[in-house]
């Protein structure tokens, strides 16, 4: 039992802030352009124009649920058509499997929305409040006019990215400059003003305070990744056997003559690491890649920048930190030469993933071009399933849901073909032609009679095809249903 006087040890430990030190070279600058074109596609998007006519909207991409429908430049999805949405949603899967299994958490690395706004706020936290060292010390520096201004400014500068950015995402669900104008007069919808504050604190908390808490904790991707990757995915490692043991770099050469000190055992000979710690200070994760693969670790690679310089100043080869894959570092340790990194990016795993992703891709290209600017969908009336007239004849009615796609009205022709003779009536239109609105859902009820004697009116049912014919273009197609008769 425990005394009563011995507190339990907490399993909590508070969150040590993590300073990334800058950082120059090959990937650093990769993840800049990176951002820069991920960025100005998030925010540049909803101002682009497409026209599309009179009758439709002009933003190139909108998602209008009001109306719905998603616009994406010269192609439009109907609320039928969400497996046009789903299969995109499928090849994003797809791709982020690919692309794990290939090269590891690349995708978290360089283009996740964390790591990118992340990346913009902890650039105004250096411009504001200095590099690595200067940001420490204001962090445990007590409160005064200093630490309170340059806090200010950068939590400012914050909320303007947060504003922006959620300013940015309710643009794409109607049209950007007139909501832009209502924003700014105070007469945009009250759910405009909510998502945009929603918005603008989560980006300002995830990407200002949780950062690296947000990839370790709320994200359920680095715990899903282990299924994706195997032994010759390349990810970010350190060669411990080139860098092992650590030793620090002295200044300087023994003399030429000294005389060898016979009391002292030989001291092992030392790696290549120096044990700076740079690898460590320029980490987003807070992590040291040298104790090996972890949870937390992105595969930013901008610890390979920064061992790579620190290599360079010391005159010791490169590749100390590096992309490397676990049958590299088996091969590399019996003193073998690695794979290249072809071998690792296509073999059975990426090449299984890049077929399903490209079948899913081809089959809504041809799902794209297949599909026809009117559609229709007849719904039998069940109850009755049919009615006898006066004469004796059999009718059964129809509801036609058409829709019409076109940007202007079109008149469709409504006709049949079957085995049985019958006769087709269209409610409250004259003939078999009906107009239908521009961009519009429009049902129209129809009538199909079988007169008495006629097979059709004696049969249990008979099968037939109902047509809708675009008179402007002569597009054509069909619904196949039944005619439902007395069946003796």
């Amino acid at each position: 039992m425990t005394s009563p006087d011995t507190q339990p040890t907490s399993l909590y430990a508070k969150r040590e802030p993590v300073f990334p030190r800058r950082v120059k070279g090959t990937f650093r600058t990769l993840k800049w352009w990176i951002m820069a074109v991920t960025l100005g596609i998030y925010y540049i998007t909803p101002w682009i124009r497409w026209d599309r006519g009179p009758n439709l909207p002009d933003q190139a991409v909108l998602v209008d649920i009001a109306n719905r429908r998603f616009f994406f430049f010269m192609i439009e999805i109907w609320p039928h058509e969400f497996y046009f949405v789903a299969g995109l949603l499928i090849m994003a899967g797809l791709g982020l499997f690919l692309f794990t299994s290939a090269a590891g958490r690349v995708w978290c690395g360089y283009a996740c929305p964390q790591t990118v706004w992340t990346d913009l706020f902890i650039l105004v936290e250096r411009w504001i409040e200095g590099d690595r060292n200067a940001r420490v010390r204001l962090h445990h520096q007590s409160w005064n006019a200093e630490k309170i201004r340059k806090r200010l400014v950068k939590w400012v500068v914050w909320l303007f990215i947060g504003l922006a950015t959620g300013g940015a995402w309710v643009f794409y669900f109607t049209d950007a400059p007139t909501l832009l104008g209502n924003l700014l007069t105070f007469s945009a919808h009250p759910a405009a003003y909510i998502t945009i504050a929603i918005l603008t604190l989560t980006t300002f908390a995830f990407g200002g305070f949780a950062r690296e808490q947000i990839c370790i904790y709320a994200c359920p991707w680095p715990r899903i990744q282990a299924a994706m990757v195997d032994e010759d995915t390349i990810t970010v490692a350190y060669r411990d056997w080139r860098g092992e043991p650590r030793g620090k770099l002295h200044k300087g050469a023994a003399p030429a003559k000294a005389a060898p000190d016979l009391s002292r055992a030989a001291e092992p000979a030392k790696g290549d690491c120096i044990d700076c710690m740079a690898c460590v200070n320029v980490c987003p994760m807070g992590i040291d890649i040298r104790n090996g693969q972890q949870m937390e670790c992105i595969t930013c690679a901008l610890c390979i920048d920064a061992c790579d310089d620190v290599m360079d100043r010391i005159g010791k080869p490169r590749g100390l930190i590096s992309y490397l894959a676990y049958t590299d570092e088996v091969a590399e340790r019996a003193g073998g030469k690695p794979k290249s990194v072809w071998k690792h990016v296509f073999r059975l795993r990426t090449l299984l993933y890049t077929a399903l992703w490209s079948g899913v891709g081809v089959a809504l290209v041809v799902a794209l071009f297949l599909r026809t600017d009117i559609d229709v969908n007849v719904t039998p009336v069940r109850n009755p399933t049919y009615v006898t007239l006066s004469d004796g004849a059999i009718r059964n009615t129809y509801d036609l849901r058409l829709l019409n796609k076109h940007g202007d009205d079109r008149q469709f022709q409504i006709s049949l073909t079957s085995d049985a003779a019958l006769d087709l009536t269209l409610e409250g239109a004259p003939g078999q032609v009906v107009t239908v609105p521009a961009n519009q859902t429009m049902t129209q009820r129809i009538y199909l009679t079988a007169q008495a004697g006629n097979p059709a009116a004696l049969a249990e049912r008979s099968e037939l095809r109902l047509w809708v014919e675009d008179l402007g273009n002569t597009e054509r197609v069909h619904h196949d249903t039944i005619f439902n008769g007395k069946g003796d």
